[in-house]
């Protein structure tokens, strides 16, 4: 019964993520992309703690791959945000000053 309820929550979720995506104008999508940059932010310091812990070997492991791929995650979601923020800057002419 419980794999039933995960799995209904998790196609739920889904769903749910695509509609909201959907309905997200351009002009939005910097602003929420700065807001998940700072939630894998928190996943990256519960990696962190979990690498770091004295638990089994498999634990570590999986911690510390979390640390990477979180680390990796985070950066380049800064990254493209600043990327997209770049391009709503003016262009400078070259004769004016």
């Amino acid at each position: 019964m419980e794999i039933v309820f995960l799995a209904f929550i998790l196609i739920l979720s889904i769903f749910l993520g695509f509609e909201l995506i959907n309905k997200v104008p351009a002009t939005l999508h910097t602003p929420l992309m700065s807001g998940s940059n700072a939630i894998s932010g928190i996943t990256l310091i519960g990696a962190i703690v979990s690498a770091g812990s004295d638990h089994e070997l498999i634990a570590t492991i999986l911690g510390a791959s979390a640390v990477a791929f979180a680390s990796i995650n985070v950066v380049g979601g800064y990254l493209v945000t600043d990327r997209m923020l770049g391009m709503f800057h003016k262009k400078k002419l070259e004769g004016k000053k």
